[in-house]
């Protein structure tokens, strides 16, 4: 009997997986340093931006390391 799901499909779907949580810690983990600071130094929402700011782009540098790494094994 055939299985169900190929393996290519399988990875396909954990990749979408770890894309959008990539995303989500990386952007959360980032809020979370900054809030942290702001109330450890007591320096409004500055912190707080910069390191969501930091958070949004290690989320995107991920996501574009990911891409590249699957352009790659397609070929």
């Amino acid at each position: 009997m055939a299985p169900l799901l190929d393996k290519s499909i399988i990875k396909a779907f954990a990749r979408a997986g770890t894309i959008g949580l990539n995303m989500v810690i990386s952007t959360f983990v980032g809020y979370l340093i900054g809030s942290q600071l702001d109330k450890w130094l007591n320096t409004a929402p500055w912190f707080t931006i910069i390191f969501l700011i930091l958070g949004i782009i290690a989320g995107f540098r991920e996501l574009a390391r990911l891409a590249k790494r699957a352009s790659d094994e397609s070929d």
